[in-house]
């Protein structure tokens, strides 16, 4: 696992981005842009290391099929007592490909874990990608690991304890960028929330880029600001004003899908904003039980949580 070196990483993201125009909006879907597109990886390199076993009663270990093969995930360790539950899929930043301890306390100002969904009782799934860990495959970046994000909502949607029409997705930095171009690529999921991405996929540095960053148009497509108007199911695109929030408002500025929501928590960071912005979505997620989506969030919500 990353074991959480995200404060750094994502610090040096921030201060390392540049202003960003309002992208260009395409009118193909992403979808079928990626059609016959055939990513260049960068060849790997480090030693992998294997998904560490989680405590009981928490999470337990899974594995989950997807194109790259069998894949190890986590997913709360909920009996099956015949209830049907919300579930949420988590993608954490930094090497978004791998898993770690998403169980040990983190402080509020900056929990990344995100444990306010598993402590409302709704069921959470960290799947591990293609590359990540000790998984077959090899790491694209933001491109075939969409595929994998929605072989684990196949996965999820077959557990016992979840509702399969209740399925949500977030992530935050580089996941919530990975997150942001799931909700581009499918329909798949209920509501899906995405903090702190980025626009434009070179806005990271090479380390978190494994791909021949020469290659145009796979630039192109792993760039989510670009791809708004795929969008089909509400999404929300969250940061703090105090984070990296340039990105957040060159997309706000092209974008013209109603579906899509860019919401500013006024006064927090990059990682302030999760705790509170998480836990009022969990509240939300438990209330949402009708036949479609019905969640709202605003700027006015998210500051007035992070206040707290």
């Amino acid at each position: 696992m990353r074991s959480y070196p995200l404060a750094a990483l994502s610090i040096a993201l921030i201060a390392g981005c540049l202003p960003e125009q309002a992208p260009e909006q395409q009118t193909a879907s992403l979808r079928e842009a990626r059609a016959g597109y055939k990513p260049k990886p960068v060849p790997a390199s480090g030693e992998r290391e294997p998904v560490p076993d989680p405590p009981p009663g928490v999470f337990r270990k899974v594995t989950y099929d997807s194109p790259a093969g069998k894949l190890a995930g986590y997913i709360s360790d909920i009996p099956d007592d015949g209830a049907k539950r919300p579930a949420i899929i988590w993608i954490t930043g930094g090497d978004c490909n791998s898993i770690g301890d998403v169980w040990s306390p983190m402080p509020a100002s900056n929990e990344q874990s995100a444990s306010a969904y598993r402590k409302a009782g709704i069921v959470m799934m960290f799947p591990a990608l293609r590359g990540g860990n000790d998984n077959p495959g090899a790491r694209e970046g933001y491109f075939g690991e969409v595929d994998d994000v929605l072989a684990a909502a196949d996965y999820l949607a077959r557990q016992p304890q979840v509702d399969p029409k209740r399925i949500y997705l977030g992530g935050h930095s580089t996941g919530g960028t990975l997150v942001l171009l799931v909700s581009e690529c499918s329909d798949r999921f209920r509501a899906v929330f995405s903090f702190g991405p980025v626009s434009q996929i070179t806005s990271y540095p090479p380390v978190y880029t494994p791909f021949e960053r020469s290659d145009r148009r796979g630039v192109e497509l792993r760039s989510p600001g670009r791809w708004l108007a795929s969008i089909r199911r509400p999404t929300f695109v969250i940061e703090g004003t105090g984070g990296n929030i340039e990105p957040l408002e060159a997309m706000a500025k092209a974008s013209k899908n109603p579906l899509v929501h860019f919401i500013r928590a006024d006064g927090a960071n990059h990682f302030q904003v999760l705790a509170p912005t998480n836990e009022l979505i969990a509240r939300k997620i438990l209330e949402d039980n009708g036949d479609t989506c019905r969640i709202t969030l605003t700027d006015e919500e998210a500051s007035r949580a992070f206040a707290r």
